[in-house]
């Protein structure tokens, strides 16, 4: 959301042509956390949704022998971890700042997302194992139980999906949540298949190889969600912003402006962007006025609220 101007900056006087300006930040923007109550509560009911059928799940793929509920169920406990670990993650970041994290604990949450995706590649890893080892010594599965518990699991995912939509899509943990619980529904929809093959013809190949569909499901969510959280942590530039962009904007757009230097750009979470520049200015202008019309361009144009502007005079 586009905040209006609201300039915090500091001139101070070195003796030289060099002047600092601070950080500018949008009214009441502080150090302090963001977190959303709607996601904390959502992804919380999600989790013990979740965690209550995973257990009637793991309960089901053992009485039935069925290893795509096991697969099925195997990413459910993927999915309570994931869904547990977000709702800590929310709780964390409520946290205030201090000198210790001057940017408080949202980065905590990403810490998290990265980990999930890469508990949801062991956890494809052991279920390509054992439909190997399915296909190698053939298992009987008991159709009925199998579809029952498979029906009931379509039935809590997409229940548990229909919560996390209502939650904020821009959070990472959010967006992973939903992709694990897209992931499992997809293999409650897989298990069910399974159930009624096995139940029509008695063709038991069937579990292990929508096991292995299940599987490979769960790599994709894992690549996307480790690609992004890594991005983050990596302190890679944050989605739409290009430095080369914001520095040939604010060229053509800043009157006085003679060029911008040293720009990084990255982002604590995806929607807490963070950017420095050296900015070098005509000699014969002040400095105050062009640090806040560039503050001012950056939050209009590319909703960046928090900017450290370092602008020095131009030698003559």
């Amino acid at each position: 959301m586009v905040k209006s101007l609201m300039a915090d900056s500091h001139n101070h006087h070195h003796g030289h042509d060099h002047s600092h300006h601070g950080h500018h930040h949008g009214p009441g923007h502080s150090h302090a956390p963001k977190v959303n109550e709607s996601n904390r509560r959502r992804v919380g009911l999600a989790a013990i949704l979740t965690g209550l059928f995973m257990i009637a799940e793991i309960i089901g793929g053992v009485i039935s022998g069925s290893l795509a509920l096991l697969a099925d169920a195997g990413h459910m406990l993927t999915d309570f971890a994931a869904l547990a670990m977000a709702w800590g993650a929310f709780q964390i970041a409520r946290r205030p700042a201090n000198w210790k994290h001057t940017f408080g604990y949202d980065r905590f949450s990403i810490l998290i997302a990265f980990v999930n995706g890469l508990t949801l590649f062991l956890v494809a890893a052991w279920i390509l194992w054992e439909a190997v080892e399915r296909f190698l010594s053939p298992t009987e599965v008991l159709a009925g139980p199998m579809l029952y518990v498979a029906l009931g699991g379509l039935v809590v995912n997409l229940l548990v999906l229909w919560i996390l939509r209502g939650a904020d899509q821009h959070n990472l943990n959010v967006r992973g949540a939903v992709l694990h619980v897209m992931g499992d529904l997809l293999g409650s929809v897989a298990a069910i298949a399974a159930a009624v093959i096995i139940w029509q013809t008695g063709w038991m190949p069937i579990d292990p190889i929508l096991s292995v569909l299940v599987a490979l499901l769960i790599l994709r969510s894992a690549w996307v969600l480790i690609k992004d959280s890594a991005h983050i942590l990596l302190e890679g530039a944050p989605s739409g912003l290009d430095s080369r962009a914001i520095t040939a904007d604010l060229q053509s757009h800043i009157d006085g402006l003679v060029s911008v230097d040293h720009i990084h750009i990255w982002s604590i979470t995806p929607d807490r962007p963070m950017l420095t520049l050296e900015a070098i200015v005509d000699p014969k202008l002040r400095v105050e006025p062009i640090s806040q019309a560039i503050k001012a361009r950056l939050v209009d144009k590319f909703h960046i609220d928090h900017a450290t502007v370092e602008v020095r005079r131009a030698k003559p």
